[in-house]
């Protein structure tokens, strides 16, 4: 099990496009790309090791409707040694599925946020459904 800390999160890219207002045949997908994984210099704690995590969060609306794109780093503290094999798979730009599963995690909690924040400025409907409340019959 990888143990690790967030440490720091921004993001560097942020776009937003809308090309039409007509929704026929609309599919939304996303995807979630690792651009880089590299050592970061610290001397704040020397039982870890830091890594910084480039990535870019696309969002298509699709036929041709809109995109939403936001790219960032996110900066995580972790053992030595956990850090060592990370950068080492990440030579054959091989990524740990556990660990994978943890940055895909954070970069979504961040980065849905502001996609809402869009979608709701743009007009365009959300990327994942909306919790909502029905009525329902009284028993």
């Amino acid at each position: 099990m990888i143990t690790m800390k967030l440490a720091g999160f921004n993001f560097t890219k942020i776009s937003v496009e809308k090309k039409t207002s007509k929704l026929e045949g609309l599919k939304i997908g996303t995807s979630i790309n690792i651009e880089s994984i590299e050592k970061v210099k610290a001397n704040i704690n020397a039982k870890d090791s830091f890594l910084n995590i480039k990535w870019i969060y696309n969002i298509e609306y699709t036929p041709n409707i809109a995109n939403l794109s936001f790219g960032g780093n996110l900066i995580i503290s972790l053992e030595k040694e956990e850090a060592n094999t990370i950068l080492k798979n990440w030579e054959d730009k091989k990524v740990d599925p556990e660990f994978n599963t943890i940055l895909i995690n954070i970069i979504m909690k961040k980065a849905n946020i502001k996609a809402l924040q869009f979608e709701d400025e743009f007009n365009l409907p959300t990327h994942f459904k909306m919790p909502s409340v029905k009525v329902g019959k009284k028993e």
